[in-house]
């Protein structure tokens, strides 16, 4: 089956520039907001959707995230409301959507279940931050029967053992680690980014798309010097949070025209 997210990125590609891949959690500041937010993202240039169910213990997710989950925790938010707000954004705009989910609630709900329920909500696939492929064996099976894109994460610590097993595992891309810690905002990039690139395509990946501390226009061009795509949430959840759907927007736009130009 054809990776919907695949081929966002080469069409970024065959446009002359790279992908814009913008997170923002489901839920904040509700529900509704979200899906608005989602949409506003997609119609500012994102290329990639990436969502967030919120998740009780977010281990990866800096301040600004966490403090966004949670809100959306203590509003109610409930597992089956992803699929909701994916079916909600894939209705009014042609951005592939993936999902950025712990593995346990999807444990939870059922993996067969998940993949299904995602499908049918017009979801692209799943980056799973916390799962290697050798741990993954019910999800590689659900994405291979349902056509939904499996992105594993792949990190500066990796062995080449097993970031030749994320290269053979993963589609649509490799989620490439900028630096090792949690997510939020860096005044500058590691260079161990720019060299784990390189070593994922020695493995045979084609498209690696760099994320965690990823905040700035600068920094988005900087990282597609070398990588396939650029990865930004905490800068676009503060823009919801301090300036609403506006200021969304207008972050989302700063960020898109960065994909645009060249590196400084």
């Amino acid at each position: 089956m054809t990776s919907r997210v695949a081929a966002a990125i080469a069409a970024a590609k065959e446009s002359g520039r790279g992908a814009f891949v913008g997170y923002l959690p489901i839920g904040y500041p509700d529900l509704q907001t979200s899906v608005e937010a989602a949409v506003t993202l997609a119609e500012a240039g994102a290329d990639v959707l990436e969502l967030g169910p919120p998740y009780s213990d977010p281990v990866m997710d800096g301040l600004v995230i966490q403090e966004a989950t949670q809100a959306a925790l203590a509003a109610g938010f409930r597992l089956r409301d992803t699929f909701t707000a994916v079916k909600a954004i894939t209705d009014r705009v042609d951005v592939p959507v993936v999902v950025m989910t712990y593995w346990n609630p999807v444990m939870q709900y059922g993996v067969d279940r998940f993949a299904d329920d995602l499908v049918a909500a017009g979801g692209a696939g799943l980056i799973t931050p916390d799962i290697t492929p050798d741990a993954a064996a019910d999800w590689i099976a659900a994405s291979e029967r349902t056509g939904l894109d499996r992105i594993f994460l792949a990190a500066p610590t990796s062995t080449d053992e097993r970031l030749a097993m994320i290269a053979e595992a993963s589609t649509g891309f490799v989620y490439t680690v900028s630096t090792m810690g949690i997510t939020g905002e860096r005044g500058e990039l590691d260079a161990a980014a720019r060299h784990l690139v390189d070593r994922l395509r020695g493995h045979g990946v084609e498209n690696a798309c760099v994320g965690i501390g990823i905040s700035t226009p600068d920094q988005v061009s900087g990282v597609l010097d070398y990588a396939d795509g650029a990865i930004v949430g905490t800068a676009l959840v503060r823009a919801l949070r301090d300036g609403g759907l506006d200021g969304l927007a207008a972050t989302a736009g700063e960020l898109a025209d960065g994909a645009h130009r060249p590196a400084e």
